[in-house]
């Protein structure tokens, strides 16, 4: 490691260490109704219907949506077409160039690194069915084929800035030593992406009762609040959060201590989202029985 690696490795450390502890109230803790979420690993907002939600399973699972309210109850199974499941890892919220309500599917994850390319799924937020069985499919989905620009790199975490539109990946690595991208602005259906590199993260180890300290180092899910103001970082141990300054780029307000939040243990929390309001986090774990968990900070 060099020098400037060296630097920025200890700098990313030291404002972690001194991020401060927050004590959460938990309420509204459901379970999910629907066996068929075994491994909900994205959870979005959704922007037709307030109190409503969207999440899928991880990889292997079917190319498919769920609509899921606040009780647990699950409103809508929306099939996206001519989509393979190989490895979604996080759903986001946002809106394309006319302004309609999307939602981005990252198919992102790569545990063993070995794909050249990457994708990310858009289609426009459905419209809930009358019937909740009923099975129905998305629109036509835009596909975005995504590359990093130094080497292949498993990630697990997107999100797109409600303001800017800009959308962003945030590696995931054993180590700690993570990397916030953006997915360029000029996009096309099936067009071919490089990555661009923003910064580097770094997710120390950090000692949690019930969970080994390297869990803490592995990222898992990202969202920005709907105002802007925040970004919050999941990883299998607490949550992280930034208040974002509008005067500033973005890498700029991550070089600030974030706060550290944390929630009530789960076997494996794998999705985050903000509530309309801006402060309230919502987020689930994978394995059965799945919990749906609202956090109000204190």
């Amino acid at each position: 490691m060099n020098a400037r690696l060296l630097l920025l490795a200890l700098l990313g450390s030291a404002s972690f260490v001194s991020a401060q502890t927050l004590q959460v109230r938990t309420s509204d803790a459901v379970i999910l109704k629907d066996k068929r979420i075994t491994e909900s690993s994205g959870l979005a907002r959704s922007l037709r219907y307030p109190g409503v939600f969207w999440t899928h399973n991880d990889s292997g699972g079917e190319p498919c949506l769920f609509a899921i309210n606040r009780q647990g109850q699950t409103l809508a199974k929306v099939r996206v077409p001519h989509a393979a499941n190989f490895d979604w890892e996080d759903l986001t919220e946002g809106r394309d160039d006319q302004d309609r309500p999307c939602l981005f599917i990252g198919d992102i994850g790569d545990n063993l690194k070995f794909r050249a390319s990457l994708q990310i799924y858009c289609v426009r937020e459905p419209e809930l069915p009358k019937d909740p069985d009923k099975e129905i499919e998305s629109s036509e989905p835009e596909v975005w084929h995504l590359s990093y620009p130094d080497g292949r790199k498993n990630a697990e975490c997107l999100m797109m800035h409600p303001l800017t539109r800009q959308l962003y990946l945030i590696t995931k690595e054993e180590s700690g030593h993570c990397a916030l991208y953006q997915v360029p602005s000029k996009r096309g259906p099936g067009k071919g992406l490089t990555l661009i590199k923003i910064c580097d993260l770094e997710f120390p180890a950090r000692a949690r009762k019930g969970k080994r300290p390297g869990m803490n180092s592995m990222t898992t899910s990202a969202d920005f609040s709907p105002d802007g103001k925040r970004l919050v970082v999941a990883t299998y141990s607490y949550l992280y959060e930034w208040t974002l300054s509008p005067k500033l780029p973005l890498e700029a307000s991550l070089e600030q201590p974030p706060i550290l939040i944390e929630p009530p243990l789960t076997k494996q929390m794998e999705a985050v989202c903000y509530d309309a309001d801006a402060v309230t986090l919502w987020f689930t774990s994978e394995q059965l029985p799945a919990p749906l968990y609202r956090l109000s900070v204190k």
